[in-house]
C-alpha cells in the first residue's frame, strides 16, 4: 500500500471514530430520558464498523492501477450502521413522576455513564493514532519531496 492508501484508511477510520463519539455523546446526553417522541425511554444507541474490504481481483487492480475504481485503495473501515442496544431499560418506582405506569414505575435508558466514558476514551484514543498516522504519511511525503530536490 502506498502512503495515499494509508492515509485513506486513516481518513476513514478517523471518521467512523467520529460518529462513534457522537453516539456515545448522545447516549450520556439522554442518559435520563424517560420520554422520546417514539414513545418511552431513549434506548441506547452503539455505531456498528465493519471493515471495507475488496475481493482479491479489485486489489490487483489497485496495486497496478488499472481500470476504473482502481485508483481509490481498498481498506478501512466504515460505519455499517447505529444501532439500538436490546437490553432492557431500567425500572424505579417513582409514583409520583409524570412517566409513571399504573404500577408506579419510571423505565429510565439502560445507560452506564461509566462504560459510555470509557467507550468515549476509546474512541477518543483511536482518533489521535488515526491522526498520527496521517500525521507520520504527510512527514514521509514531504521528506521524500526534499530528497528530489
Amino acid at each position: 500500500m502506498n502512503l495515499f492508501g494509508l492515509m485513506q484508511v486513516s481518513g476513514s477510520a478517523l471518521a467512523a471514530e467520529r460518529l462513534r463519539a457522537e453516539v456515545v455523546t448522545s447516549n450520556l446526553a439522554n442518559a435520563e430520558s424517560t420520554r422520546t417522541p417514539e414513545g418511552g425511554a431513549y434506548r441506547r444507541k452503539q455505531a456498528v464498523f465493519e471493515s471495507r474490504s475488496a475481493s482479491p481481483f479489485q486489489l490487483l487492480l489497485a496495486s497496478n492501477g488499472g481500470a476504473s475504481g482502481a485508483s481509490e485503495m481498498p481498506g478501512g473501515v466504515r460505519v455499517s450502521g447505529v444501532v439500538e442496544d436490546p437490553a432492557p431499560g431500567l425500572r424505579k418506582y417513582e409514583p409520583g413522576h409524570p412517566d409513571a405506569d399504573a404500577s408506579g414505575y419510571v423505565e429510565y435508558p439502560n445507560i452506564n455513564p461509566v462504560q459510555e466514558v470509557v467507550d468515549l476514551m476509546g474512541a477518543q484514543r483511536a482518533y489521535e493514532l488515526n491522526a498520527s498516522a496521517i500525521q507520520a504519511a504527510k512527514q514521509m511525503i514531504q521528506q521524500a519531496i526534499q530528497i528530489l530536490r
